[in-house]
């Protein structure tokens, strides 16, 4: 991450123009889109001094390694108006929060097991006004509504995320692709393949196709088909 030399509230905001400039590289954002991606980094840092939602270390490249991460989905997959998508074990809001930014036609409701997770969460979403967010302290197996697609990012193996997502996947049809899981991961996808049935449809998008960033080559996003 670029680093400005000045001191104070300018040099903080000069970094956030140019984590932005990250974000435009790669996508089309609208003005209100990029307002309110701009907002992330400082309601983050200003939560995470109080309650540590992201680690200290990568709270300095938040939109290299948590917002650009979460972008990725909507790179390969569209969704239309209407959708409900379910973001399963968010921790701190991701892939949710950049993703109703970018889909603010989409309801998302966004869930982990931990409150105080969950209370960044609803924070964030309150702040910036998002009406298509819901943040609610959960876990998968309690979850009795019915999405289009649920999220995850570096939660857990490929078997449960398959597990938790069959029960509350809906049956209607309303977007390009079928309804599924959509996952990012790291590292190599055979081992998490091989835990799910061979007859499973799979798609694997190497992030290193899209980003040219060093932090992305050993990163995919996984559809699974439900």
């Amino acid at each position: 991450m670029r680093r400005c030399q000045s001191a104070g509230a300018q040099g903080y905001y000069m970094e956030i123009k140019d984590d932005i400039a990250l974000l435009r590289k790669y996508y089309d954002l609208t003005e209100e889109q990029q307002h309110l991606l701009s907002a992330l980094g400082p309601l983050y840092r200003e939560w995470n001094a109080q309650i540590n939602v992201i680690s200290r270390k990568d709270i300095d490249d938040f939109y290299l390694k948590h917002v650009l991460h979460s972008l990725a989905i909507s790179k390969h997959y569209q969704f239309q108006s209407g959708s409900r998508v379910l973001d399963l074990g968010t921790g701190g809001g991701f892939p949710g929060i950049p993703l109703a930014i970018i889909f603010p036609e989409v309801q998302w409701d966004l869930i982990d097991g931990t409150a105080k997770k969950i209370k960044v969460v609803q924070a964030v979403a309150d702040a910036l006004q998002l009406k298509n967010v819901r943040a609610s302290q959960m876990r998968a197996e309690e979850t009795r509504e019915r999405y289009d697609f649920v999220t995850a990012r570096a939660v857990t193996d490929l078997a449960r995320l398959k597990a938790w997502s069959q029960r509350i996947i809906s049956t209607r049809e309303i977007n390009a692709m079928p309804n599924g899981l959509l996952t990012l991961k790291g590292g190599d996808p055979k081992a998490e393949l091989s835990l799910i049935d061979k007859g499973d449809y799979t798609e694997i998008h190497w992030l290193k196709d899209i980003y040219e960033e060093d932090h992305y080559q050993t990163k995919y996003l996984l559809y699974l088909q439900i």
